[in-house]
């Protein structure tokens, strides 16, 4: 299949990947506050179970509709976060390929945090009908140790990082932190 570029030369492509409970919807939230408008958040979450309402599965079609969306939104001028669980045996190709195609810069991380730590932080949810319907045995069977990308192109980032910390930090590595918003 032949290569199809995306973006500019000045557009950003996040991806922030890490198991359930890791922080990654606080750190793609805090990270499009941060920047203002012209960045666009693609959440695994919605365009899966809101938008398709698919289990995710190897093949699923929400894979390419993540890709999509993603493409989409950085030809029009966006930057893009993609964040959510990912399992790198199902997205890692696709997050490998737009990753490839991305004219721009490129960064993805990895939210590592242990089980024991997704467990406590799971419970801090304000949503009690998610914590009735996703329980710890939901949480024990959906984790994957240190599930990185077969390429190698993660910045893992541990517990230690406090929320603001990881922020500013993705925001200074991809360079986000000195761009102004866009008027899009």
């Amino acid at each position: 299949m032949p290569r199809v570029t995306v973006g500019s030369e000045e557009s950003r492509l996040v991806v922030i990947r890490g198991n359930s409970a890791s922080g990654k919807s606080s750190v793609a939230a805090g990270i499009r506050d941060r920047f203002g408008r012209g960045l666009a958040l693609v959440g695994q979450d919605n365009l899966r179970r809101v938008v398709l309402r698919e289990r995710d599965r190897q093949g699923a079609p929400n894979i390419g509709l993540i890709s999509t969306v993603a493409r989409y939104a950085l030809d029009a001028g966006y930057h893009v976060v993609v964040e959510g669980i990912l399992y790198a045996d199902r997205y890692g190709e696709m997050l490998e390929d737009l990753a490839r195609d991305h004219r721009g810069t490129t960064r993805c991380y990895y939210l590592d945090i242990p089980l024991s730590e997704t467990l406590a932080r799971h419970v801090t949810k304000p949503d009690p009908e998610y914590l009735a319907h996703v329980t710890e045995r939901e949480l024990r069977d959906w984790y994957r140790e240190r599930d990185l990308l077969t390429s190698g192109i993660e910045t893992v980032i541990g517990a230690d990082s406090l929320l603001k910390e990881t922020i500013e930090f993705i925001m200074r590595d991809t360079g986000l932190a000195g761009l102004p918003p866009r008027n899009l």
